[in-house]
Parts: structure tokens; sequence; C-alpha cells
């Protein structure tokens, strides 16, 4: 069987930390086979008397930029009301009408006339990807875009802006603060140091600055960080969502292009590409997050089991002792029956049960030709 069949993530745990757009990651990461723990880490409130879009509406008031992106009909109100308020509506509708106003989609364009003003042009997909390229294909070098935000940054887009040679100002018409209910965040964190979950996506900085200080606020902090270090791909939109990541020195994988879709492709080819892949008894075995790949067939394992095989396939053909690989069981105590009943899962999981062999009074072995070449044991 075709291991694809089962798409490249078949096998993989990815964490997602996204509030906004979570639904649209989280679609494209399990149309790729893999399992989603999801734990926002934030939550995205309106401002109503903030510092940050006082000062870019004045930025705007003073030296109207050449592009306004409006991305949302209640960001955009929101927006408009607030500077109502401040007592510079009508200078920024003026300084609005004097700049090319991209509006995403009808409901966006609807706000947008309520206001007064008239955009140049709207995407009829309402996404931002398309707003993108079309910018990207206009040229923006050298010049400024200011960019309505809703949340959390727009995955990528004003890195790209940025990178094609744009200044981007962004518009803040909400606040990021924790999440309401820490509970699910909690889980991923805990998924994290269990490493349960082989990646975690980022989409925004917020977002990882708010995953690192609630592993710091339970005390988990070195522990959270050991793990993405070493154990736990992470995978960030772009260099700006990497910053607080890199700062802990957590090596953040980055698509070329910062978006999404990119975003999961690296996912796509860096997860499989961590996957030990062992031959044993003449059949392909490749150890993935929580199942095992056999000849191209996905076999869902158990995490007990799971434990065992990484423990046996650290020294492949030879024999691991019985409580050597009973300290690799979670929770297991000190009953090496414990053991045998692992085994005995695991072989029924795998779907082929001499893949993994006893040896009688000293433990169990993968059985792998060494002239297949397995290396050596430590």
């Amino acid at each position: 069987m075709d291991q694809h069949a089962h798409g490249p993530l078949a096998g993989f745990t990815v964490g997602v930390t996204a509030a906004r757009r979570a639904d649209e990651l989280v679609a494209l990461l399990r149309r790729r086979g893999a399992a989603v723990v999801h734990g926002p880490a934030l939550r995205i409130v309106p401002l109503a008397d903030d510092t940050e879009l006082l000062a870019a509406t004045r930025e705007i008031i003073a030296a109207a930029p050449d592009t306004v992106v409006a991305t949302t009909a209640i960001g955009f109100r929101g927006w408009i009301e607030a500077a109502e308020g401040w007592g510079h509506g009508t200078a920024l509708l003026d300084a609005l009408r004097g700049t090319s106003l991209l509006a995403r989609g009808p409901k966006v364009k609807g706000a947008v006339r309520a206001a007064g003003l008239t955009e140049s042009w709207s995407p009829s997909s309402e996404s931002m990807a398309e707003v993108l390229d079309r910018l990207l294909a206009e040229g923006v070098a050298g010049r400024r875009v200011a960019v309505q935000l809703h949340g959390e940054p727009l995955p990528g887009f004003a890195e790209a802006l940025t990178a094609a040679g744009a200044t981007v100002l962004a518009v803040p018409v909400y606040r990021w603060m924790p999440p309401e209910d820490p509970a699910p965040l909690d889980r991923l964190l805990d998924a994290v140091l269990a490493r349960t979950v082989d990646a975690l996506a980022f989409t925004s900085a917020p977002a990882a600055a708010s995953l690192l200080a609630r592993a710091a606020g339970r005390g988990l902090r070195e522990e959270a960080v050991a793990a993405l270090r070493r154990d736990v791909l992470v995978a960030g939109v772009g260099p700006v969502t990497a910053l607080p990541l890199l700062a802990e020195e957590i090596p953040v994988h980055q698509p070329e292009r910062f978006r999404l879709g990119p975003l999961v492709q690296v996912l796509c080819t860096e997860l499989p590409a961590r996957a030990p892949v062992l031959p044993v008894a003449g059949h392909r075995v490749e150890l993935r997050g929580h199942a095992v790949l056999v000849d191209g067939a996905l076999r869902p394992v158990p995490p007990a089991g799971m434990a065992l095989l990484r423990a046996l396939a650290r020294r492949p053909g030879w024999v691991v002792p019985r409580a050597e690989l009973l300290r690799a069981l979670p929770g297991a105590g000190r009953d090496e029956h414990a053991v045998e009943t692992a085994v005995a899962r695991l072989r029924t999981a795998l779907g082929t049960p001499h893949l993994v062999q006893t040896v009688v009074k000293r433990g169990y072995r993968l059985s792998v030709d060494p002239r297949a070449g397995a290396p050596a044991a430590p």
C-alpha cells in the first residue's frame, strides 16, 4: 500500500496555538492525515480606547499611506467609531479618501461604503492570499501600506510585504489577551512535555510568547523550552512569528512563502524526514508519532506500545532487557509482566507479530537483519 494514501502527516500529532483562522489551519493539517491538538494561546478582545490604535490613526492622518487594507467589517467600523470618539473621525476619513483602499470581501466593502468611502478593489474570494497576490503583483517597493489587523497578525502578510520592500503600518483594532479558559492551552503544554505531540505550529509572535508565558506561570518554562529545542518540531509562518522562540534558542522551521499552506507543507516535509525507518524481518517499518507504517500500511499503536518500540529501535537488532523496557513504559511500576502485556498489544497493533522477537530469559529485540545496515549497539 502506498504510504501517501494516508497523507504525508498520517501518524503524526500537530499542536495548533492559533485563535483566529484556527479552523482553516486545522482543516489543512487533517486533510493531510495529521491528528490535531488545538490549544488557543490567545483570545481577541476589541479595543475601547487604546494608545496603539490612536497612534496609528494619528500617523495615517498626518501622512496618508499609499494603500490601506481593510480586513474585517467589524474591525473597520470599530476603527472609524474609535476615531470619531477621539475627535479624529473626519480627518481619518479624509486621509483614507486619498489612499488606494482594498476591502477583503463584500462585508468589508459594505462597511467601507457605509463610512462614505469607496474601495479601489475587492477580491471575489474574500481571501487575504488574493489581496497579497495583487499587492505583490502591482509592486509595493517604497510604498507605505496600512493593514487593519483583526486580532492575531495575518499569517505572513506583513512579512511578505516587508520582504517586497514596503513599509507596513499595523492598525490594531483588537488586543491579544490570554485565553479566558486556559485548559486547552494547558492540555497542549502537557502534550508537549509528554512528547505526545510531534510538532507545534505558530501563526503569530503573540501566540508563541503567550505559550511560553503560560509555561512559565506553571513553573514549566525550562521543561517546555527543552522539549521544543530537542523533541517537538516547531514551525512558524515567518520570521516575525519566530522571534520569541528564537530568543529561547528554539529552532523554528519556516516556509519561503509566509502563508498557511506553505507552513503546512513544511510540516509535511520535515516530520516524515525525522521518522526512523528500519528494515525489520523483511518489512519496511517507519516509526511516526502515534502510529507505524509497515510496508506503507498505517498501524495506529497505543502510547505504551510506541514507548516500547522506540526503546527497541534505539538498538535495532540487539536484545533490550525487560527491566530497561519497563523503565520506558509510562507509569508501569515495577512489574515486568507489564512489559509482556505491552509487547503482546504491540504485536497485535503492528499486524505482523514476528517483528518483535522474544529472547528467552533476556528480553526482546527487533528482528533486524544486520546485513540490512542496522547500526551496532552502543
